[in-house]
């Protein structure tokens, strides 16, 4: 093998090669220490700047946090109410014055419904309000009224949704007395232009400024031919200087002028005015305007007429009424007592003009009354006064009487024109008169005897059968006088025991059974003996007296009644009279009846309530309402003395009733192939029809008995069968009966 020799190195070479590397090597780490120091100034200057960056962000946080608190305290004290709503007016946030506008804490607002403190007739306003605030990128506006602690107040809202589309910030402002200041201005202007009476407005220097629509109606000059022009527009000219001087004074001196004064129209009619003129000062006295308010003096007079003549003459006829009457009657026994001669006083009562009043109402009566009016004008003499009382009563003085003869002419005038029908619309009706007849002064020395003694005239025409004229009599007075005394006993009758029950028996004609009875007051007075209930039931319904003996009548029977179902028929039954008084008290019900009944034991059925057909006309609740409660209670009725009255069958239908009872008027005549026996017949069938069973009254002998069985009558009453007898006595008739 073959070696070579290695080459030598130069030790200068590798030295300089060395140097050179070692040179690098520290450039190398020189430039790193560069590179370190750069970077460590390159932290410390990024540590500075986050330094000084927290600090900014410090201060920025600081000062956002103190604008929030401002924000806040601007939100929460501000003077408008703030609310944030959501769609559904939910309330989430409100400040201190949404508070107080609503009168609950912020705190239980919260979560609350804004639409239920609106005014119910402004909550659909309010919602539409809602739907556009969200649906719409620009504030919206609305104004409503609010209803807080039963206080009214208006608002006026501006409300705009948030980005998030999620609630909305409404500011709310009171505007209440905004409203109430537009509301006093537009009724303040309303009252201006709807006054009647004219105003005209006058500047400092006499020039109309303002009118009102009365003005032109009364003055024919519209505002714009008004406007501008001197107050002398007006000018008649029939006031001379002295007038205008103390006018003119009297505004001077205190601001105010009234009284009446001749102005012109424009069409140059003249007419009378009242005229107040009054003056509006300025801040430093100064005359600003006058304002001056007028009225045609003619429009008043008319009203002062109007006002008069409703006063003294009745509305309806025309006629002097009672006051006027009153006045005419006083002149007219002054003139009496100086010429020495006679004065007649009638009084007129329409026979049962309140049957027609009911039965077909109150516009067809008002229309008899006129008719009536008519008639009776053509009756009298020219000198004599016709007057209405009032209601169906009319009156007639005639004066200046030599003989009495023409008393009785007109008397029988008024009968006799009375007696031709009067048609009021489709209906055909008759009606007459109960006249009274008093004469001054040989019936009475004074206005007032005159006109008690002309009453008791005409209630004795009246109980004499109506359609006729009565004159007073000494008789009539003592009459009079012993009703009153009959007054004054009735009130300690019941209490000193001077009453008792009569029974009278209802048999069932098919039978013969006594089933039923009708409860009868009787009166057996210390001195006088049996008074007749004709004469003194009328008096107990007028004293009012008819209310106690009613109930002391019903508890009697209903102890009779007791003891008979329990001896003779369980079902035995005690009809019970009750006045049309009784049903019109509405500080009694029958709820004592019921509850007395139930503490006995005894079914409702067990009593029968007798009223009279008129009751039936009657249209009031209370009368209404005390039928159906019996009815409820199964407590019969029965409609006493049927076909003797006014009412319509359609009352027979609206009320339940269980029996009719003919009036004894039908029975008492009955024969074969009768106009009675036909009308009893139709009765009977009819009542049948509609469910109810007939009672005939009054039969006195066995032919009308049997007359009524073969009509299918269900009851009978009557002497034949027996009179009303007291409760030992009837009860020996039902024994004598059940024996039998």
């Amino acid at each position: 093998m073959d070696k070579r020799p290695e080459p030598s190195l130069d030790r200068d070479a590798l030295r300089q090669r060395a140097e050179q590397r070692l040179a690098a090597m520290q450039k190398a780490a020189a430039d790193e220490l560069v590179d370190a120091r750069k970077l460590v100034h390159e932290l410390q200057v990024h540590q500075i700047e986050l330094e000084m960056q927290n600090e900014t962000l410090q201060e920025a946080r600081n000062t956002a946090e103190l604008a929030l608190e401002r924000a806040s305290d601007l939100f929460d004290f501000a003077p408008v109410a703030y609310f944030t709503l959501a769609a559904d007016s939910l309330i989430q946030q409100t400040n201190f014055r949404g508070e107080s506008l609503l009168g609950v804490e912020r705190l239980k607002l919260s979560g609350k419904r804004f639409i239920h403190k609106v005014a119910e007739e402004h909550q659909p306003l309010f919602k539409r309000f809602l739907d556009k605030v969200f649906a719409s990128a620009v504030p919206q506006c609305c104004e409503i009224s609010l209803e807080v602690n039963h206080n009214t107040s208006w608002l006026a809202i501006e409300a705009s949704a948030d980005k998030t589309g999620q609630s909305c910030l409404a500011a709310m402002f009171d505007i209440t007395d905004r409203k109430r200041n537009e509301q006093a201005l537009q009724l303040a202007a309303a009252v201006y232009l709807a006054l009647e009476e004219a105003i005209m407005v006058v500047d400092d220097n006499n020039r109309i400024v303002a009118v009102n629509p009365a003005f032109t109606r009364l003055t024919g000059y519209t505002a714009e031919e008004a406007i501008g022009q001197l107050s002398s527009l007006l000018s008649s000219g029939r006031q001379d200087k002295a007038f205008y001087q103390a006018l003119w004074n009297s505004l001077a001196n205190t601001g105010h002028w009234q009284g009446e004064l001749w102005n012109r129209r424009k069409n140059g009619d003249i007419y009378l005015e009242w005229l107040c003129i009054n003056t509006v000062y300025g801040d430093q006295g100064e005359v600003v305007r006058r304002v001056a308010m007028s009225s045609d003096l003619t429009e008043k007079k008319k009203a002062d007429e109007t006002i008069l003549k409703q006063a003294n003459i009745d509305f309806l006829t025309g006629l002097p009424n009672r006051r006027l009457f009153l006045d005419r009657l006083f002149q007219a026994v002054k003139k009496a007592q100086r010429s020495r001669r006679k004065l007649a006083l009638m009084f007129l009562d329409l026979d049962h003009f309140k049957d027609i009043n009911d039965t077909l109402g109150h516009d067809v009566g008002d229309s008899l009354l006129k008719q009536t009016t008519q008639r009776l004008q053509t009756c009298i003499r020219g000198s004599d006064t016709l007057a209405r009382q009032g209601g169906d009563e009319f009156t007639i003085i005639m004066g200046e009487l030599d003989e009495v003869g023409s008393i009785d002419r007109v008397a029988h005038g008024i009968l006799q024109s009375m007696a031709a029908p009067f048609q009021l619309g489709n209906e055909r009706c008759y009606v007459s008169f109960s006249i009274g007849i008093a004469l001054y002064p040989d019936d009475a020395g004074d206005l007032d005897d005159l006109l008690k003694k002309a009453d008791q005239a005409m209630y004795a025409a009246k109980r004499q059968g109506r359609n006729r004229f009565c004159y007073f009599t000494p008789i009539m007075q003592a009459a009079a006088e012993s009703r009153l005394r009959l007054a004054n006993d009735l009130r300690d009758a019941l209490a000193n025991h001077q009453f008792w029950v009569a029974y009278q028996p209802i048999v069932k004609l098919a039978t013969g059974e006594i089933q039923k009875a009708e409860a009868l007051l009787r009166w057996q007075h210390p001195s006088r003996g049996l008074v007749s209930p004709a004469e003194f039931i009328p008096i107990a319904e007028e004293t009012g007296i008819i209310l106690e003996l009613g109930e002391w009548v019903f508890h009697q029977a209903v102890s009779q009644l007791e003891n008979w179902r329990k001896k003779y028929y369980a079902n035995f039954q005690i009809g019970v009279n009750k006045s049309p008084v009784q049903f019109h008290n509405t500080g009694k019900d029958h709820n004592n009846w019921f509850e007395h009944l139930q503490r006995l034991g005894l079914p409702g059925s067990c009593i029968v309530v007798e009223i009279a057909e008129g009751l039936l006309l009657d249209t009031s609740p209370a009368v209404a309402d005390k039928l159906f409660a019996f009815s409820r209670a199964g407590i019969q009725v029965s409609l006493d003395d049927f076909g003797t009255g006014y009412s319509s069958l359609s009352y027979l239908k609206k009320f339940h009733i269980d029996y009719l009872k003919i009036d004894q008027n039908f029975v008492c005549n009955l024969s074969d192939n009768s106009t009675d026996l036909a009308l009893c017949e139709a009765i009977i069938l009819m009542a049948h029809k509609l469910g109810m069973k007939v009672v005939a009254e009054g039969i006195e002998t066995m032919a009308q008995r049997d007359l009524l069985l073969r009509a299918d009558c269900d009851y009978g009453q009557g002497y034949f069968f027996s009179r009303p007898l007291p409760a030992e006595a009837f009860e020996q008739l039902l024994k004598s009966r059940e024996s039998g």
